[in-house]
């Protein structure tokens, strides 16, 4: 009797077992989507771990990076004039005293140089003048390992700007570029480019100023108002992209300061560059007005605005013409109030070359009216 009991027993946990297992059957069969398709259409933890886990340097780079591109260029350098036994050639103080930095062969011989660039419209690159000047063959490298010649479009040397084209088809890839009058000092910078021809580097700081005026680099020859930017810029380096935070290009590295207070780095405004750009693609050569004059900033005396006085007036020039002298006041140029220098040139830039523009002087109690023609820079 007692082990009927327990016959009757283990069939019902037997029977109650099989009806467990068939009812999780059913379940699976009736309600697949909900363990089936829910790992389909929502990406793991790990994935969405994986993407927020890159910094905006990565991103900024994987956006722009394919469109920097390596500057090679070649010069072919023919036998100098004088034999190297020419009497006056013998002293090498001699030579380097007259500036004459000959080789000491009389073979021709070709000259190799690099820098860096990037790809700003369909097989249009952009870089710096001092990159490509004088060369004879230019060849643009790839990020994908491509070499392709590239002609020079035009250059302009008094902005140290440049625009190439590639000889190839594309499709390229191109890099955004951004708005430099809305950078602020304190924003992140990525430098990107091929310093000591290793390609594809990145460096990282911040813009550390604005409208920096290369004269205050000892720099006389150039028009430029550059970004500063302590970001990490070498040799190689120069014609390469200065990004914002997101991969939009706000500069193009060109300038180091090396000897005491290195660190510092300069980038031409890519809002200028654009300008000039598009006139180097349209003219092949760039208009710059100018009336003659070189400009000093001094702070007021109540300490409130600067004052821009002239510094120096070239002969025969625009201004010198007019009736401008040294040490007056610019009051105003044009309808613009002048606070900075950079006024002053923004506003005969704006008015172009064979127009005249009304300036404001101030010489000692005295208020002046002048109208002054701008002409090309190559004229003075």
């Amino acid at each position: 009797m007692y082990s009927k009991k327990i016959k009757k027993l283990k069939l019902n946990i037997y029977i109650q077992k099989q009806i467990l297992f068939f009812s999780f059957i059913a379940i699976g069969i009736l309600c697949p989507s909900n363990l089936i398709s829910q790992p389909l259409t929502k990406p793991s933890f790990s994935e969405i771990n994986l993407y927020s886990n890159k910094s905006f340097i990565t991103k900024a780079v994987e956006r722009t990076g394919a469109a920097v591109v390596t500057i090679d260029t070649q010069r072919y350098v023919k036998k100098r004039k004088f034999p190297r036994n020419s009497q006056p050639f013998l002293d090498p103080y001699f030579e380097r005293f007259f500036g004459l930095d000959l080789p000491n062969d009389n073979r021709p011989r070709i000259e190799q140089n690099q820098g860096s660039g990037f790809i700003f419209a369909d097989g249009l690159v952009m870089t710096n003048a001092h990159v490509v000047n004088g060369s004879d063959k230019v060849t643009v490298g790839l990020t994908n390992g491509k070499k392709l010649n590239a002609k020079l479009i035009g250059q302009d040397f008094f902005t140290d700007l440049a625009v190439l084209k590639i000889e190839g088809k594309g499709p390229w890839p191109k890099a955004k570029l951004g708005d430099s009058a809305k950078i602020k000092v304190g924003d992140w910078a990525i430098a990107v480019g091929n310093p000591f021809g290793l390609e594809n580097t990145v460096t990282l700081g911040i813009i550390s100023n604005l409208n920096r005026n290369v004269t205050q680099l000892g720099i006389y020859d150039k028009k430029l108002e550059m970004i500063q930017t302590d970001a990490a810029i070498n040799p190689g380096n120069s014609g390469g992209p200065l990004l914002n935070r997101d991969g939009e290009v706000i500069g193009i590295n060109t300038l180091i300061r090396s000897g005491p207070g290195a660190g510092l780095s300069f980038a031409i405004p890519i809002n200028k560059a654009k300008e000039i750009a598009y006139q180097l693609i349209k003219n092949g050569k760039v208009t710059h007005p100018m009336i003659g004059i070189s400009l000093i900033e001094e702070i007021n005396s109540e300490g409130t605005n600067n004052i821009v006085k002239v510094g120096y007036i070239v002969p025969n020039s625009p201004a010198e013409k007019s009736g401008v002298k040294i040490n007056d006041i610019l009051i105003k140029v044009g309808n613009k109030d002048i606070e900075s220098a950079s006024d002053v040139i923004d506003q005969i830039s704006k008015n172009g070359i064979n127009k005249k523009v009304n300036i404001l002087l101030k010489r000692g109690n005295k208020f002046i009216k002048l109208k002054v023609t701008p002409t090309d820079i190559t004229n003075l």
